[in-house]
């Protein structure tokens, strides 16, 4: 298979199952970014399709799947959203829930195929139709055509925004919380999309190590992640949180000097230091003591609109700990919180003007011998189309040393693969 044939393998795959019940992708874009320290894990893509019910989960939804999964190992993929907050802590969501998501999502693949390498596998095939590469390559791919622009409007004025971030900074002088992440909402309450086109276009544009596509039941998740949130592979849990960003410049030299600005930036390296400790605190609640450790700290990545100032966090889980329990003591991850946690997400929901829902939540999967693997849902479109909305959110960690109108710049920046995915022309 020559490079980039698995990409369009993938493309055709969506486009045969547009109309499907549950179709989950995970993507890495072949990017090492995605792999774990031994080599786990390391396929192009993953997806998996099923015409069946999602899997029953009541409330409280972490007991709920930790007994599934305790009584029915097996392949489980969807997501954890935001929301789940409020049932870990005395927490609660007080802005309107429209996009109208399940709180958590996860269903069982009838059809699971793997490429890796280049070399496509199907690992589960319940359809009849005895999937093979050959039969896949049949399959015709998405029609070109003329794409539908979607207009977005922020929900938030940059002069509010701007005095929030004045309250933040005032929050962190009184010492209420250290860091907090504030986000924006971009949306549209009538917007009629493809949503498998609408992937591609991310995808093309932003092809991130922790990409992904999720339908189900009209709800859609168009994701173009460049960061992992949680991975456990036999005892050992994985974390890469994200903090720090600096725009890319299509002139080599300056952009050289973008990235060197990022790695030297002291208010950059704070912020990053703050959620490692914090990280490092959540697995210190699931892990053997002393094994929590950071082999990777402020390493800076390159992508194709931003640099990222990235760390990694590791740590060797507890026996009597399950996979399940240890991802509901790291739930939500750090990087979209603040710190202390628990007051900061008090501080985000009253602050920001926007229900989070899946965004900031982690979307994944868990595999029959105990492996996990969840990105965090950042840099991504949700959508229901049956009410027909909507919406991405950006934002950005502030500190008492932050500058409002810079904060809000960057917001903009992270938008800008979003806005122009969903623009006439690119």
């Amino acid at each position: 298979m020559l490079p980039g044939d698995e990409q369009i393998l993938l493309r055709k795959l969506l486009f045969h199952f547009r109309d499907a019940r549950h179709v989950a992708v995970y993507n890495s874009n072949s990017s090492r970014q995605a792999e774990l320290p031994m080599g786990y894990l390391t396929f192009d893509w993953l997806l998996g399709f099923s015409a069946e019910d999602a899997v029953s989960l009541t409330a409280p939804y972490f007991e709920s799947l930790d007994q599934l999964f305790r009584e029915q190992p097996d392949y489980y993929l969807g997501y954890l959203g935001y929301d789940l907050k409020n049932e870990l802590e005395k927490l609660e969501s007080r802005h309107p829930d429209r996009l109208d998501f399940p709180p958590v999502l996860f269903f069982r693949p009838q059809l699971l195929i793997v490429c890796s390498g280049g070399q496509l596998k199907v690992l589960r095939d319940e359809t009849g139709s005895a999937w093979d590469q050959s039969l896949i390559e049949q399959l015709p791919d998405i029609p070109s055509g003329d794409f539908q622009a979607v207009q977005m409007q922020c929900r938030t004025e940059r002069s509010a925004y701007l005095k929030q971030v004045e309250n933040i900074r005032q929050a962190i002088a009184d010492g209420t919380v250290y860091e907090l992440n504030y986000c924006l909402e971009w949306y549209n309450a009538q917007a009629d999309v493809d949503p498998v086109v609408l992937y591609q276009r991310i995808n093309q544009l932003s092809p991130t190590p922790f990409s992904g596509y999720l339908q189900s039941d009209g709800k859609y998740l168009i994701c173009g992640s460049p960061e992992r949130f949680f991975a456990k592979y036999q005892q050992t849990l994985f974390s890469q949180p994200i903090k720090g960003t600096r725009k890319r410049s299509s002139n080599p030299a300056e952009d050289q000097l973008l990235k060197k600005g990022l790695e030297e930036d002291e208010k950059e390296k704070a912020e990053n230091v703050m959620i490692v400790d914090l990280v490092r605190n959540d697995f210190a609640r699931s892990c053997v003591p002393g094994s929590v450790k950071v082999p990777e700290l402020m390493q800076v990545y390159s992508f194709p609109t931003v640099h990222q100032m990235i760390s990694t966090v590791t740590g060797t889980l507890r026996p009597e700990v399950s996979m399940v329990q240890a991802l509901r003591n790291a739930f939500p991850m750090g990087s979209m919180t603040g710190a202390p946690k628990v007051k900061a997400m008090e501080l985000i929901d009253a602050l920001e003007d926007s229900r989070r829902s899946l965004y900031a939540g982690g979307f994944g999967y868990l595999s029959p011998e105990g492996h996990c693997d969840f990105n965090v849902v950042i840099r991504s479109i949700l959508y229901n189309q049956h009410n027909r909305y909507l919406s991405f959110q950006t934002g950005g960690a502030i500190t008492y040393d932050s500058v409002p109108a810079l904060e809000w710049e960057e917001c903009q920046l992270k938008a800008e693969t979003m806005r122009k995915a969903l623009s006439g022309d690119w």
